[in-house]
């Protein structure tokens, strides 16, 4: 397989199936391959190849359908193109698994640690034939996830096994035909029918489990007994000898802590949960008090010096008009007290609760206010991992005390925001409590760290628990029940609110065009999703909600969100816009009202009027509630758990062209290529940033360069490694060999803040320069590639020197006037060194770094002679293989030869570092060398700048070689070579000069090899002996020798071939074409030619 499709070793094969992949009415006969990142497909049938490889990143839809043409088909579909794959074996398991795997894909865009969670599957011991190791370790998975959801474990909870049983429920005296999973913490039994029957067992209440004897109403019986005083039956066991063993293994592994004993102990260990031993209770405590108010007079603390908070629920200490407990309102909650207490004595309380459906038929009625906080955690799983983390929340508020980032700015800002109606919040002690668990939070879990509705839910949270509880809550709400609700892109809410349309056309067909039209579902229901209603209803109905919501889970929220589109249809069918319709909804929010509350009203803020002098009709929260159920009862958890897939495919997708968009107009403004070049470019630039993720050698911290806080232009980073492939494939300057070399120059050119990364603006300004511009702007990239920083030390001996040579050359006029002002000779050069004169030294040089792209050719330092070698080298390897290649290397070793000649007539004016400037500052400048003579040095410095411009002048005229002036050239190469010992040229006639670079530069591209380590031998040679040999073998370097960007543009321009080269056009789109077929192994026949479907 890997061979087939040119896959690394690394990646890995799940499983193969075989089926029919169908071009138009064709079906092609072969084999599907899902391996961890890809789907591929191959057939060869009647001598027609046919080859498909498809990133699971870049599926946007999967589905399962039935067709008259496509019967029993799997539908695969990418930004470009819908596959069809039919006539499976088992197409139940087929899809099932392409679903994990794209799942697997879609949460590796959405989180980067699920990078390294899916590289660790866990090995089999005993592999199956037939079946793949990774297939079945996926298959674990999949039931790890349902298991933990089906009854609120935590995250790191894994299923061993289940086997079928029935239950004896001593409440109804019935045997309960379902299912008991077994895990490495938790015994769990769910009935057949969905609300008969769920039963967790923490092994850590565990005393006792033994085998019962048979008989005719428990045959095969298994008995297990708790601390708190309660045995559960399980009968009609297939191998009860071996589950009795796995609990005992399992027992035998849980921590020894005392944990809680009754149903007493665990109500006092909730007061104050910091502690691992379980104090004993007064024996005049009442069971029916709640475990947050069992110290309601012993405020704790949790850091010194901070301002105390409360170790119960806020509610308790900020009730007001306590005497309206004395009306109806508080008979009718006392009889709800009672009416939990009667079920807490049939059932069991705490975490062993039988839960039934009489248990939900009493959260619909309204949770009491004395047992709210104990029942969320119950129900929401957030007990569990409270009691097996002692001290946890405690030593992250002492950690995250102090410190401050972008998550505590934010949650400082929100503080006063989070029910300022409500006494709790209006006062030091609620906020502290709010600041201290949200920073907990955000310390905890950096990827979240803090999102808006955060406060809002935490606040209400506070209401009824302790910071402790509050702090397990929230955890429980972001990481399990609302997955990706609270992250910088909401990505959960927008799943679910795909989910909510998607049943609105299901439930409501007529009103869900007219919403579609009028675009209000995206609206309403993210405030809806993300605050559970707590911001668009009043505070007393609200609360009701989150009771259902911690015992129902998400199904509730969409089940009453269908009930309130469902009473206000008609009139949101004769809305003519979206304003109206959010004016009707939220006015019927508004009037949602809990006549049983017996907390005092909260004042909320209506955010629409009422229209119209009758006063508002007002809602039931309980009956609203009635009627969800009546309605919507019939929406399955398990089917909720599939549109989410379904959706998060699309969203997470939608979320990826977003970010693609955003990027790609962030840089189009600087860069030369088109909108779908820069398009094509980031696909191609994040395909390559997710294959070092896949295969890299380094995938862990491939993985955590992604910074998802971080502006989208900055989130996909890539190092060296990958840069050199993506310029091997798409460069239009290749180099052969030496292509490498280019582009690790490049790559240290582009990083300018030296990370060793790059990101895709940086990117696609290294591939502009070469692909956009006109001769100039070309050059100027290729020359830049010759200079430090692009130029690595390592690839050239004398890079150090040069590097100081370039720091003196590239010196400003205001550092010249500097040096002028350290020889103080008079009041003039005081005046030019004066502060005005540094401070707009300095506004020219923040200019300059605001306006970096209209950097001049003048502003480029002078190249060394080793420097301008690594260049000609260059150049040589880059003709290679070109059409007129001859014709460019004859061309080449004119213009180097020339460029030899002229970087020796500026030897002469190397040891004067003068520059030609403006007359007034001509006087003011020193020469470092003759600092020490006498002022009247000054006349022969004079002298020297003037000599400056004819010597420019003298370069110019050799730049342009003119031939009736033969004489005068030699003469003046005479004089230079005569300076200077060890020059490199020698005095020759003008026939024998231009015969010498003629043949040299014709014989040497004839005869060859143009290899770079040749190049100096042969190439450079022309003329210059010297030179060229001690530069490459490094026995005596020219430091004196330079050429300046000017001089080779000069130059370049006489050759015709070279401006031509230079200024032809290349389309990057073929490239990027190209490059897709080559790295996915891309083929197929002339006559069913395939697109490329990797988007």
């Amino acid at each position: 397989m890997r061979k087939q499709f040119g896959m690394p070793e690394v990646e890995k094969l799940v499983n193969y199936y075989s089926c029919s992949y169908w071009k138009g009415r064709v079906p092609r006969q072969g084999w599907l391959y899902l391996t961890v990142n890809h789907l591929c497909f191959y057939s060869f049938l009647l001598g027609k190849e046919v080859t498909l490889v498809i990133q699971w990143v870049d599926v946007t839809q999967l589905e399962k359908n039935a067709t008259l043409l496509f019967p029993e088909c799997i539908k695969v579909s990418t930004r470009d193109s819908e596959l069809y794959f039919s006539m499976f074996l088992n197409i139940n398991e087929t899809f099932k698994l392409m679903e994990q795997l794209a799942n697997i894909a879609m949460r590796q865009l959405l989180d980067n640690e699920s990078f390294l969670q899916d590289k660790s599957l866990p090995k089999p011991r005993k592999p199956l034939k037939n079946i793949s190791a990774l297939k079945r370790d996926l298959d674990a998975r999949a039931k790890n996830e349902c298991y933990r959801a089906t009854f609120r474990l935590p995250k790191d909870e894994c299923l061993d096994g289940h086997t079928d049983c029935t239950l004896w429920t001593p409440f109804n005296k019935m045997h309960i035909p379902g299912q008991m999973f077994v895990s490495n913490n938790y015994i769990c039994f769910a009935s057949k029918a969905e609300e008969a029957c769920h039963l967790i067992i923490p092994l850590r209440e565990v005393t006792i489990v033994e085998k019962a004897d048979s008989s005719s109403v428990l045959p095969s019986p298994l008995s297990i007994s708790t601390k708190s005083k309660m045995t559960f039956f399980f009968a009609n066991l297939k191998d009860r000898d071996f589950l009795v063993q796995r609990i005992s293994d399992f027992l035998q592994r849980t921590p020894s802590k005392k944990p809680c004993s009754s149903d007493r102990e665990w109500k006092w260990n909730l007061a104050d949960p910091g502690c691992e031993e379980v104090p004993e209770l007064p024996s005049s405590s009442p069971l029916a008090v709640s475990p947050t108010s069992a110290l309601s007079n012993q405020p704790g603390n949790f850091c010194a010096g901070e301002v105390p908070t409360a170790s119960q629920g806020l509610l308790k200490l900020f009730r007001r008009n306590s005497e309206e407990l004395l009306g109806s309102k508080g008979a009718k909650e006392k009889m709800k007290e009672e009416s939990w207490n009667i079920h807490f004595f049939e059932y069991g309380r705490g975490m062993c609760m039988y839960r039934t459906a009489k248990t939900r038929e009493l959260v619909q009625k309204g949770i009491p206010e004395n047992l709210r906080g104990e029942l969320w955690l119950l129900f929401s799983g957030a007990w569990n991992e409270m009691v097996t983390h002692p001290g946890y929340y405690a030593d992250l508020v002492e950690k995250s005390m102090g410190k401050y980032n972008l998550a505590t700015e934010e949650i400082e800002r929100d503080l006063h925001r989070s029910m300022p109606e409500h006494p709790a919040f209006q006062n030091e002690l609620g906020i502290a409590a709010l600041r201290r668990v949200l920073t907990a939070y955000a310390f905890r879990n950096p990827t979240i760290g803090y999102c808006q509705a955060m406060n809002i839910v935490t606040s209400v949270l506070l209401l009824y628990c302790n910071e402790e509880e509050a702090f397990w809550l929230l955890v429980a709400l972001c990481e399990r029940m609302l997955p990706d609700y609270y992250n910088t892109r909401v990505v959960g809410a927008l799943v679910d609110q795909g989910i909510f349309e998607e049943l609105t056309r299901e439930y409501l067909p007529q009103l869900s065009e007219k919403m579609q039209d009028l675009g209000v579902i995206s609206t309403i229901s993210l405030s809806w999703f993300l605050t559970l209603f707590l911001s668009v209803m009043p505070f007393e109905s609200a609360v009701v909600i989150v009771d259902c919501f911690f015992y129902e889970g998400i199904k509730f929220i969409l089940q009453v969100s269908l009930a309130i589109l469902d009473a206000n249809m008609e009139k949101l069918l004769q809305c003519c816009d979206e304003g109206e319709a959010m004016t009707i909804l939220g006015r019927y929010l508004d009037n949602v009202v809990n006549r049983q509350s017996v907390s005092p009203p909260i004042p909320h803020l209506h955010a629409l009027l009422t229209s119209g002098d009758d006063p508002p009709l007002e809602i039931d929260i309980f009956e609203l509630i009635k009627t969800s159920y009546e309605k919507f009862s019939n929406l399955k958890a398990d089917d909720i758990e599939q549109m989410r897939f379904k959706q998060r495919l699309k969203v997470i997708q939608s979320l990826e062209d977003t970010a693609k968009k955003s990027v790609v107009r962030a840089v189009s403004g600087d860069i030369g290529f088109s909108i779908e070049e820069l398009e094509e470019l980031y696909v191609v630039f994040k395909a390559k940033y997710l294959m070092s993720c896949y295969w890299g050698n380094n995938r862990a911290a491939a993985a955590a360069r992604r910074d998802q806080s971080l502006p989208y232009l900055e989130q996909y980073r890539i190092d060296m490694e990958q840069f050199k492939e993506l310029f091997i494939s798409l460069t239009p300057w290749s180099c052969g060999a030496h292509t490498p070399v280019l582009a690790g120059r490049l790559f240290r050119l582009l990083d300018e803040n030296r990370d060793s990364l790059i990101n895709f603006k940086e990117f696609v300004t290294g591939m502009s320069g070469m692909y956009h511009g006109d001769l100039t702007e070309k050059l100027k990239v290729l020359y830049k590639l010759h200079l430090p920083p692009a130029l690595n030390p390592e690839e050239t001996e004398s890079a150090l020197e040069a590097t100081s040579y370039f720091t003196e050359d590239v010196t400003t006029e205001e550092t010249q006037e500097d040096k002028g002002r350290r020889n103080e000779n008079g009041p003039e050069k005081e005046e030019k060194g004066t502060s005005p004169q540094d401070y707009r030294y300095y506004l020219r040089m923040w200019a300059k770094e605001k306006e970096s792209k209209k950097e001049t050719i003048k502003d480029l330092p002078k190249m060394s002679q080793e420097q301008f070698i690594e260049l000609c080298k260059t150049l040589y390897n880059m003709f290679s293989e070109d059409p007129v290649e001859q014709e460019l290397y004859h061309a080449i070793a004119t213009v180097a030869s020339l460029l030899l000649r002229i970087g020796e007539v500026g030897k002469k004016f190397s040891n004067k570092p003068m520059r030609k400037s403006e007359d007034y500052k001509a006087n003011n400048t020193q020469d470092p060398v003759s600092e020490e003579e006498s002022p009247t040095s000054e006349q022969s410095q004079n002298s020297a700048v003037e000599q400056q411009p004819q010597a420019d002048h003298e370069d110019k005229t050799c730049g342009d070689a003119q031939p009736e002036k033969p004489q005068q050239e030699n003469q003046t190469l005479g004089d230079v070579s005569g300076e200077g010992q060890g020059s490199p040229l020698q005095l020759l006639s003008d026939d024998e000069t231009k015969d010498d670079m003629s043949m040299s530069s014709y014989s040497m591209v004839s005869t060859g090899s143009l290899q770079c380590e040749d190049i100096a031998d042969d190439t450079v040679l022309v003329g210059c002996e010297g030179t060229s040999s001690a530069a490459r073998y490094g026995s005596t370097i020219d430091t004196d020798w330079s050429i300046s960007f000017e001089q080779i543009l000069a130059s370049m321009l006489t050759e015709t071939a070279l401006v031509n080269y230079f200024e032809k056009k290349v389309d990057i789109l073929q490239k990027i074409k190209d490059q897709k077929k080559v790295e996915r192994q891309f083929s197929s026949s002339s006559d069913y030619e395939l697109s490329s479907v990797s988007g």
